[in-house]
């Protein structure tokens, strides 16, 4: 007889998008407070439309759903908090500030190494920032390192139960 799993009512799938955020959390403030080592860039995607996102309306028309963001030569006054992170980057010559809370990255990627992750969005938002408050308030997760291998790229959707 083979049981049948039950229900997963920890939402193992949310606290495990957490930690991986706790990634980006982590390799940000590296960059913030000792700059990009090496040839490390990040890409990072975002939806522009998720609550506490913060862009001009001139980026918000252009990029209506999603944008990427290059961090590697010209961004400045980098601030990251246990929430999300702010900076300054030139779109075609223009200087904006950008404000993005955690629970809006949908992608990173730092092509030096090949090291991304893949967030999901959508129904499960509202539990997320639940659990991103409360790692805030708890102690500061153990950072995740990249498998030595190196090009895999890690989606949670295959982690959750089809």
């Amino acid at each position: 007889m083979s049981e049948t799993p039950s229900e997963d009512l920890m939402r193992y799938d949310l606290m495990a998008q957490e930690a991986l955020r706790g990634v980006v959390r982590k390799a940000l403030d590296v960059a913030a407070t000792e700059g990009l080592p090496g040839e490390h860039h990040f890409y990072i995607s975002f939806n522009t439309n998720a609550p506490g996102v913060q862009i001009s309306p001139r980026l918000h028309e252009q990029y209506p759903d999603e944008i990427t963001i290059v961090m590697q030569h010209q961004f400045w006054d980098l601030d990251v908090s246990d929430q999300g992170f702010s900076v300054s980057l030139s779109f075609n010559k223009v200087p904006e500030r950008l404000m993005v809370p955690f629970s809006a990255v949908i992608g990173f990627f730092d092509p030096s190494v090949q090291f991304g992750l893949q967030f999901t969005q959508g129904e499960d938002d509202e539990l997320a920032e639940v659990l991103e408050a409360e790692a805030a308030s708890a102690e500061e997760a153990e950072e995740a390192k990249p498998d030595e291998a190196g090009g895999d790229v890690v989606s949670l959707d295959a982690f959750r139960k089809k």
